[in-house]
């Protein structure tokens, strides 16, 4: 342990510096820096894809883009932004914050941790080349349904080995997440006693390495069904291109939550602390967590309601989907409860944090509209799906994302970031946000179809507005860009206890409960 320490203060080897440090390093705090800066680079690469797909859909008619490139946009944006902006992301937030969370020196699997972030960069260089090949990008949509995949070009092959890339990513991840929690934990924390973050963490692990699998699966037996004469998909052959969406959506549902659960936990540290008070909750958190963890795995034909399945079928799937509202439920009222009587200050994470639980709300709500069987077939493939998993992906990952970089980035970096900026950025974000994505509800309602470069003429005027407001949005993410630099370049100092935490609690573990949370207090006379 001993020569450990020393080589770690440079006394025995001399740690490499520049370019070199941040490619070989094992730190979990500098892996955590580079995922971070990762996931925001791809947000803006997966940002202008979706501003190229709202320029041509800001009038009917074709005008900006032909239509099958217009495809491969909205193919890769989805691919971007879900394997390139949102999970790594994630993953950059539980490199930095785990170890210190638990009392770990730091992950478990150093060089592992190394691996699994450069894979990243070769993954999504081989994704985004894809639109160089001779055919362009993939065209079928991010979930690759077959037969459409089947028949694409050289790029769906490339799309294929850079999820298999992203997948070994994840999976690595993931292993070193549960190690890391279940052997590293500082004496006397027990797992009752971890703060949600790291509970939500180790949950979405575990669905991590369930689930990419699956995916893996899917895509090899879409490779084979392309160059070796399987027929896994192809109903020529005797194959069955509806077995393809259940195999995908196996993964699919599960993969929704693992984009979701860790933002659960940045919010379940961030509302305490600006409440003053201790989650309300705090075991319910955790069980309704692995609550939702294990309803995944049983809804995921609700993808699925118009292929034909039997009724039975169709009443399983649901019933089930509506039952995952409940432990949804339960996390949004111990936020609320949480709040109820704090006191409150609304500072730039607080402000994102409260925005997530209204936002997510909606989204949560157009949610069960969209898991009633007969309703389903009105809204299928329609813009009201684009709304709904908008609110629930943009407004409930993204924008916990960046409302745990403003809490954590004190802590981070030594510096305050400027408040005023910071709730700038938040009003610009939200307003546009909903700008862009409430119309499309109307837009799903009044049967606009989703992937389709030109409407009819009544769909104008909401695809103007949505247009506009996806334009200020992707905007005002220059601004929080320009917050992160300037916060990182310097600026006050930030203080020991950056969010004046009451009861002398360190700051970054609000989350695990008191004993007692039933009592009342002591009047004081």
């Amino acid at each position: 342990m001993a020569t450990a320490d020393a080589a770690h203060h440079g006394e025995h080897h001399a740690h490499p510096t520049g370019i070199l440090r941040w490619i070989t390093t094992t730190n979990h705090k500098d892996i955590g820096t580079l995922y971070l800066l990762f996931s925001l680079s791809m947000f803006m690469v997966g940002g202008l894809m979706a501003l190229i797909i709202r320029a041509e859909l800001f009038q009917p008619g074709l005008q900006v883009v032909d239509p099958h490139f217009f495809n491969q946009m909205t193919t890769m944006h989805a691919l971007v932004m879900i394997f390139g902006a949102v999970m790594p992301g994630f993953v950059g937030f539980a490199n930095w914050m785990l170890p210190m969370m638990i009392g770990a020196p730091d992950m478990a699997l150093p060089r592992l941790n190394n691996w699994s972030f450069w894979i990243l960069p070769f993954a999504f260089t081989m994704l985004l080349s894809s639109l160089l090949t001779a055919g362009g990008g993939p065209a079928s949509g991010w979930t690759l349904y077959a037969p459409l995949s089947i028949q694409g070009g050289m790029s769906v092959d490339m799309t294929i080995f850079a999820i298999h890339m992203m997948g070994v990513s994840s999976i690595l991840g993931a292993i070193n997440v549960i190690v890391t929690i279940f052997n590293m934990r500082a004496p006397g924390m027990t797992l009752l006693k971890m703060p949600l973050f790291v509970w939500t963490w180790l949950i979405t692990a575990f669905l991590l390495i369930a689930v990419m699998p699956v995916l893996a699966g899917v895509v090899t037996m879409l490779l084979t069904d392309r160059h070796f004469d399987t027929a896994f998909f192809n109903p020529a052959g005797g194959g069955d291109p509806v077995m393809f969406q259940h195999i995908f959506w196996f993964f699919g549902h599960p993969e929704v939550y693992i984009l979701i659960l860790p933002a659960f936990g940045i919010i379940s540290e961030i509302i305490p602390t600006f409440s003053r008070k201790p989650l309300f909750g705090y075991t319910t958190m955790v069980l309704a967590t692995a609550g939702i963890a294990f309803l995944s795995f049983i809804v995921w034909a609700h993808h699925m309601f118009t292929v034909g399945m039997p009724l039975a079928g169709e009443l399983f799937f649901m019933y089930s989907t509506m039952l995952i509202a409940v432990p949804t439920g339960v996390k949004v009222f111990n936020w609320v409860s949480t709040m109820w009587r704090g006191a409150l200050t609304f500072e730039t994470p607080m402000l994102f944090a409260i925005a997530v639980v209204f936002l997510f709300t909606i989204g949560g709500f157009s949610g069960l509209m969209l898991a009633i069987t007969p309703a389903d077939f009105q809204y299928h493939d329609t813009y009201f799906v684009v709304a709904h998993f908008h609110y629930v992906l943009f407004s409930g990952s993204i924008m916990a994302m960046m409302g745990g970089a403003y809490y954590w980035l004190p802590k981070w970096t030594g510096h305050m970031y400027d408040e005023k900026l910071g709730k700038t950025h938040f009003w610009l974000n939200t307003i546009f946000f909903n700008i862009t994505f409430f119309p499309q509800h109307f837009l799903g309602l009044a049967g606009m179809p989703r992937r389709i470069p030109d409407y009819a003429l009544q769909f104008t005027e909401f695809n103007v507005i949505s247009s506009i407001g996806a334009f200020g949005l992707g905007l005002s993410q220059l601004l929080f860009v320009y917050v992160v630099i300037k916060c990182v370049r310097g600026g006050e100092k930030a203080s020991d206890e950056v969010w004046e935490q009451p009861r002398g609690l360190e700051w970054t573990v609000p989350s695990p409960a008191p004993y007692h949370t039933f009592e009342t207090p002591p009047r004081v006379a």
